[in-house]
């Protein structure tokens, strides 16, 4: 900022009354009226005389202001988003950003302002994010006045997607100048999600929409191939017409989070394959769940199982009760049993696969199952499957399933010992960082301790993970995985003393429904786990193990970049971490013997849908506002001057920026036309003349 002092107005401060003054005025006009009408000579001089008199006794005076000129804004827009980061495009922008910024500032009067454009990490749900350049250069002309805006100049590929009409551009704000990255005539090839379903059902057929567009190619291919992946896992490949809706079918195999990666072949010579691949999140649901409850025998418990299972409405139950074994015999007729005849053959060979559970509650062996069906369920689980026991006093007898094929899965082996005293189930250390058993709930009551239990089956642990244990610390609930499926042995059949509030109750519906959904592996309640929630523009990441060695995550983004974060221990065996996003798409997890992916910003984002430097877009209003486009590539930086807001603002070889030489006044001067001793001096001058020229 420079300071001036110019003069600004005349003005008169008279030292007597303004009557007074014009009073003297029209007595000296009447004198030298009356001079010139008699012809006295000298009478012009005296006039000039009584003139100076009566302009010194108004007092002449000029305002002088001082003035400070405000420095003119020139504002850079720079902009940072994906598709800069293409080939050289960003270290191009960067070395014009630096050159550019330090022309700008050897300009006298001249204050440089930058703002930067960057895609946002994270989006809500039906957003798509682009390069949004104008709404950044708003946001930062709300600070400015716009009659100090000296000129715009962007730096960018020409890919803005929130370019106004040129007729609704303030022509005030002054010219609006591009400088290009990349080069012309580029190819790009795209992959466009046009459908993609948010949910589906497991082991169902599931159909995604996809369009593969080429951009710059004057001969077209006829067709690219499509390749899908699932959790990292290649499924499928099919060839798709170029240009054309196409389908593309695939299906979910577990519940929870699914990512679906589709992907087509490169174009030859292309721009980039960063836009050839989509990656979707598809939420798994399983349809109905089929579970097979077999009661050995009607207890106090039995009703606890059944109306845990039908209060799930995504389970369909099939339940059982043996009543009448077959050794009874006591001569009652067929024709008089209302019994149901349990339909062995049908359960456990024809149908056995089509239940995703199978519940033994307080069974005995009584002759019903003969060995080659329990051996079918053995084979059932190690392909897959899930079995549940709910051991009853039976287990600690020669009558156990123990004494039966499912030996080779039960991961209890029975001692023979059945303890019968009060006792409170305890979650075990391991239990404790074990999502079925770790967030369970305290009693109603706010207790820190459940009611007491009064039966469990002494057993010795062979292999699986103990959670809760009884007396003396003997396992009462064991977990273990046999191959492909899942077991689970409760030794005890008291917990429906818990479901009834003896004692304060507890956490029964809760405990047996955990046991449940792990056993049809839910994705919840797997004890090692690997999760990222997207919060803002940080990734949250949660790691569940049975190990509690802290861990560090490597966390790479869809740009290569690997961040490590190191997790911190919390409570039920989560370890916990953050990490900053600074970019969209598929983020890998890995914690060194697991992997998860992470989906994050928009399914389309249009900063990907056309990636290409182009003018097309700039270039009207560009002209609209006097501004220029250039390619940075080719043509290099251009020569800035500084011109007058109605003269022309640019040319093939410079960019103009307005000198709009606003200024601010900072103070006023007064100073006398006529000081007294100039009219004393021209008075006398003209009283001598006067003398002389009336005495000839």
């Amino acid at each position: 900022m420079k300071e001036e002092s110019f003069i600004h107005a005349l003005d008169f401060n008279p030292y007597i009354s303004a009557d007074w003054l014009i009073a003297l005025f029209i007595i000296s006009l009447l004198f030298v009226l009356l001079g010139l009408w008699r012809r006295g000579r000298g009478s012009l001089w005296r006039a000039g005389l009584l003139a100076l008199l009566l302009l010194m006794l108004a007092n002449p005076v000029l305002l002088t202001e001082n003035r400070k000129f405000l420095d003119d804004i020139a504002l850079i827009v720079l902009d940072e988003t994906n598709s800069q980061k293409i080939g050289t495009r960003s270290a191009t922008a960067t070395k014009a950003y630096a050159d550019l910024k330090k022309r700008l500032e050897a300009i006298e009067n001249l204050q440089v302002e930058t703002v930067s454009v960057k895609n946002k990490v994270t989006t809500l749900i039906g957003d798509e994010d682009g390069s949004y350049a104008f709404a950044a250069r708003n946001d930062a002309f709300k600070n400015f006045p716009p009659e100090r805006i000296a000129g715009t100049i962007v730096i960018t590929d020409g890919q803005i997607h929130d370019i106004p009409p040129p007729e609704e551009v303030r022509k005030t704000e002054g010219p609006i100048h591009f400088l290009l990255t990349g080069d012309r005539n580029e190819k790009d090839r795209v992959l466009q999600v046009v459908k993609a379903p948010a949910f589906g059902i497991v082991n169902q057929p599931l159909q995604f929409v996809v369009k593969i567009e080429d951009f710059g190619v004057t001969d077209l291919a006829q067709a690219a191939r499509l390749s899908v992946k699932l959790d990292g896992d290649t499924i499928g490949s099919q060839l798709a017409e170029v240009g054309s809706e196409v389908m593309v079918d695939l299906t979910l195999i577990h519940g929870g989070a699914n990512f679906v990666e589709i992907a087509v072949d490169p174009l030859a010579g292309e721009l980039t394959e960063k836009n050839n691949s989509a990656y979707i999140t598809v939420n798994g649901i399983r349809d109905r769940l089929q579970v097979l409850l077999v009661s050995g025998e009607p207890h106090m418990g039995e009703r606890g199982w059944r109306n845990i299972l039908k209060s799930d409405p995504s389970v369909d139950l099939v339940h059982f009760t043996i009543l009448r074994p077959p050794e009874k015999q006591d001569g009652t007729p067929i024709t008089e049993l209302s019994l149901i005849p349990f339909p062995i053959r049908d359960l456990f060979e024809k149908k056995l696969h089509d239940f995703d559970l199978i519940i033994f509650d307080r069974y005995r062996r009584r002759g019903v199952l003969p060995s080659s069906y329990l051996d079918n369920i053995t084979q059932y689980v190690r392909e897959g499957g899930a079995l549940m026991e709910a051991a009853g006093p039976a287990f600690a007898t020669p009558l156990s399933l123990y004494q039966t094929p499912l030996s080779e899965i039960l991961p209890a082996r029975p001692t023979g010992y059945v303890f019968n005293e009060g006792y409170v189930p305890a979650v075990s250390d391991l239990g404790k960082r074990h999502p079925v058993t770790g967030l369970l709930k305290t009693a109603a009551d706010g207790n820190k301790h459940w009611g007491r239990w009064f039966r469990m089956i002494e057993a010795e642990a062979l292999g699986g993970e103990t959670l809760m244990t009884g007396p003396a610390e003997q396992p009462l609930l064991i977990l273990e995985r046999q191959e492909k499926g899942r077991v689970a042995q409760l030794l005890s059949d008291h917990a429906w003393l818990w479901g009834r509030g003896f004692e304060g109750g507890g956490p029964q519906s809760e405990l047996l429904r955990r046991v449940s959904h792990w056993l049809m592996k839910e994705p919840e309640l797997e004890e090692e786990q690997l999760t990222g929630v997207v919060s803002g523009n940080m990734l949250k990441i949660s790691r569940r193990s049975l190990d509690v060695t802290p861990v560090t995550v490597t966390v790479t983004d869809p740009d290569g970049y690997a961040t490590r974060v190191l997790l911190t221990t919390g409570e039920n065996g989560a370890q916990t971490g953050s990490a900053q996003l600074v970019t969209s798409g598929l983020h890998i997890l890995d914690d060194g013997t697991r992997k998860s992916l992470i989906a994050v910003g928009t399914l389309n984002p249009l900063e990907l849908h056309d990636i290409r430097a182009s003018a097309e877009k700039v270039t009207p209003l560009a002209r609209a506002t006097g501004g220029g486009v250039r390619w940075l590539g080719a043509e290099g930086l251009p020569d800035f001057r500084r011109t007058r807001p109605d003269n022309s603002q640019s040319s093939k070889y410079w960019f103009g920026l307005r000198a709009n030489e606003n200024f601010e006044v900072t103070g006023y001067n007064r100073q006398a036309v006529l000081p007294p001793l100039l009219v004393l001096i021209l008075g006398l001058g003209f009283l001598c003349i006067g003398w002389w020229r009336e005495g000839r």
